[in-house]
């Protein structure tokens, strides 16, 4: 029974006697930075939403926890569609916990739309704390920590990806991104072409596994050191601007923006305008690039 002591809202998960959707973090790598309470809430669980069913069950047995609950799945593809059934389950009374592969749920994981739905309909969302790749590779960064930005995924195609590093260029907070190992070495170059080479940024690879790696140094050597590829689950940490002294993005990143927005439908002209104007660059300048190398 719920202490009458304790608000409702700051009641342990699983003295809920109402429905409630409970966010569960598990561990980034060493099953032994579990929680307690992980495995209280998911044996007391109704319903278990997970991103990755099979990688659920083996985390639980390892917990050694003895499962009651129904196990769904709970995945980008499949997310819109399983949202209505879980909240239904959580209106009826239900406990509902939702488990991602590593770290918190909803933090570039699924979960968003499922924590808003259920908020908007008026109903309980409690989390059990746990590890979070971002705030674990902002600390081992060695770079600022007062303020940052978590920026998720860059862009795919290297336009976009470009357009998105280019907008935050003078940003003065240091910022936090995911890469996959596919990517990180295109991104890398390309955040040392529009920060600067010589920007300081932080690469963590396999935080708290037995090949944790941390990285550190600028853009450019550590561009140069993943061109080849890196292994395991990657988080990004780069400087924020100085406010003075940035460079601007070399010639060759800005005529690949410039091709990329034609390419995406947009005039030559109208294209040297927006990378003129996201770069603080003079346009006629930019123009006379693109021109003489068309």
């Amino acid at each position: 029974m719920t202490d009458p002591a304790v608000p409702a809202d700051r009641a342990e998960p699983s003295d809920r006697a109402a429905g409630a959707l409970i966010l569960a973090g598990t561990p980034l790598g060493r099953i032994s930075d579990a929680s307690p309470g992980l495995a209280r809430a998911l044996a007391d669980a109704d319903v278990i939403a997970a991103e990755d069913t099979r990688r659920f069950l083996r985390l639980a047995a390892d917990l050694g926890v003895d499962l009651h609950a129904k196990v769904v799945s709970f995945y980008e593809s499949v997310e819109a569609a399983r949202v209505p059934g879980l909240v239904d389950r959580i209106a009826g009374g239900q406990r509902v916990v939702l488990v991602t592969d590593a770290g918190m749920p909803s933090v570039s994981d699924p979960g968003y739309t499922l924590v808003a739905a259920v908020a908007a309909a008026g109903l309980a969302v409690t989390s059990v704390p746990g590890p979070s790749a971002v705030i674990t590779a902002l600390a081992l960064s060695g770079l600022p920590s007062d303020r940052f930005t978590f920026e998720g995924f860059p862009p795919r195609k290297t336009g976009e990806r470009t357009r998105a590093f280019g907008a935050l260029r003078t940003e003065a907070r240091t910022m936090v991104f995911f890469e996959s190992v596919h990517r990180i070495g295109e991104s890398l170059a390309a955040m040392a072409a529009v920060f600067g080479a010589d920007r300081p940024a932080a690469v963590c690879r396999e935080l708290t596994k037995t090949h944790e790696e941390v990285r550190r140094g600028p853009l450019g050597e550590l561009a140069a050191w993943a061109a080849d590829g890196l292994r395991g689950e990657i988080t990004v940490v780069v400087a924020g601007s100085s406010g003075a002294g940035d460079a601007p993005p070399d010639d060759a990143t800005l005529l690949a923006e410039i091709a990329a927005l034609v390419a995406g439908g947009k005039s030559r002209r109208d294209a040297v305008d927006q990378v003129a104007a996201t770069y603080d660059l003079n346009r006629r300048s930019v123009y006379a690039l693109a021109t003489a190398r068309r």
